[in-house]
């Protein structure tokens, strides 16, 4: 979603005839909990952890089913390379394990900018690398597991953007356009060269290179790509088939994801009933097609529905979230034979009332649970983004802190209750049951 990047907590009480009573209370409980944190629960010790794997159209940890619920915070690496700023990050994930959350998606990459991973192509800061370091650590310690995305398509954190400026400046590149980060050679030698880095990275911390560590669910190859220079989506399937073969040489432990938006392409009859609008199936990409490639494990979608219409109500936006995603869920089941994960959701605070942001994330949530349940391919939802305080800068229309007193956190911790209800707790650590 192109401007998610830019610059609370009420009771529920169940209705629903899903939770027990005891939910609303445990709920003031973990509430209490998080805000003042003072009680200790087990979470301060490292947390054993198993590799994430796939059976057909479910992940699978330890032999049983995984379903995933999760969130964004993207700036967990950047934010743990000055000595200041690094309390967020053990803060934000210590926040996620007490609302029992699984996975976490964040940048593994920092191209060109502030404080940036790479600073040019092959040419890594040691420091910004030990941030990434702690944070696989520190998300180890409480028994998460990162969604790590290798490249942006967009221009935050430097993106294909910086890779062509780098090719340009050393006078190798093809063109000018971005898009060029998908076709050209030297390019794309950069980018083999940043993957086989960080996936044989030691960690400092742990000593485990990165390939080996079960703390890490898998690769996301680029974050939403596009590539609108070629809109049959020639140019980028070429490009997701090299680099995932690749991620796959150095790595066969690890699942790996495209990082798509889920839109529809050129040839796909779904283009006309199901995409957004006219203009999502010509972005290049091609959801089905980039997702049958035999090294690609899972493939995600995303969710932004008032960043895609013009003009329409809520209702229909209500209306499109539960056709999206089970149209997906449907082609993960019978097309794909893969799992489906709804890896970035969010409706902005600006345009819509909490209540109307409670209603989608819970109907988001709700036909995530159904997919649980009926052990269908919809692998679970992360949504887009947790903060802690004092974050306005990383902060975006869509930014929940999790302790505030607001509906939405809550729907996070059902959610949990009620995945641990019908599939069994995913963590080691069982003492989050006590808020079920």
């Amino acid at each position: 979603m192109l401007q998610k990047e830019c610059k609370r907590y009420r009771i529920m009480v169940g209705g629903n005839g899903l939770f027990y009573p005891v939910v609303g209370f445990a709920s003031i409980v973990l509430f209490i909990y998080m805000s003042f944190g003072d009680v200790k629960f087990g979470f301060e010790e490292e947390v054993e952890l198993a590799f994430v794997e796939r059976n057909g159209t479910q992940f699978m940890v330890d032999g049983k089913a995984f379903y995933i619920n999760g969130w964004n915070s993207y700036w967990l690496m950047v934010q743990s390379v000055d000595e200041y700023s690094r309390p967020r990050v053990r803060e934000m994930l210590k926040a996620g394990a007490k609302m029992g959350l699984t996975v976490c998606r964040t940048w593994a990459f920092n191209d060109g900018d502030y404080n940036a991973l790479q600073s040019s192509p092959g040419v890594f800061n040691e420091q910004a690398f030990k941030a990434l370091d702690y944070v696989i650590a520190e998300a180890r310690k409480h028994g998460i597991r990162l969604l790590l995305s290798l490249v942006n398509n967009l221009h935050a954190y430097g993106g294909k953007t910086q890779y062509v400026k780098w090719a340009w400046q050393e006078g190798v590149g093809l063109s000018s356009s971005n898009d060029s980060f998908f076709f050209d050679p030297s390019i794309r030698s950069y980018f083999k060269n940043y993957i086989k880095t960080i996936l044989t990275r030691k960690n400092t911390i742990t000593g485990i290179e990165y390939r080996n560590d079960p703390a890490i669910f898998g690769w996301e190859l680029i974050n939403e790509p596009r590539c609108m220079t070629d809109p049959s989506g020639d140019t980028l399937q070429d490009w997701i088939e090299e680099m995932s073969a690749f991620v796959k040489l150095i790595d066969k432990r690890h699942l790996v994801t495209v990082g798509l938006e889920g839109f529809y392409g050129p040839n796909d009859p779904k283009r006309l009933t199901v995409n957004p609008e006219d203009w999502a199936s010509r972005l290049g990409s091609d959801f089905i097609r980039n997702s049958l490639i035999s090294n690609i494990d899972f493939t995600s979608v995303h969710i932004y529905p008032d960043h895609w219409f013009h003009e329409q109500v809520f209702e229909d936006y209500m209306k499109f979230v539960s056709k999206w995603m089970l149209s997906h869920i449907e082609d993960g089941d019978k097309v794909l034979h893969k799992p489906v994960v709804f890896s970035e959701f969010g409706l902005s605070d600006i345009n819509f009332t909490m209540s109307e942001r409670k209603t989608m994330y819970r109907t988001i949530l709700d036909i995530s649970y159904k997919s649980a349940k009926k052990n269908r391919s919809g692998g679970g939802a992360l949504v887009w983004q947790f903060l802690v305080g004092g974050m306005q800068e990383f902060s975006d229309d869509f930014g929940i802190i999790p302790w505030e007193k607001t509906p939405i956190p809550s729907l996070f911790i059902e959610q949990s209750c009620r995945l641990a209800k019908v599939k069994g707790w995913p963590h080691k650590d069982q003492s989050f049951k006590q808020f079920c």
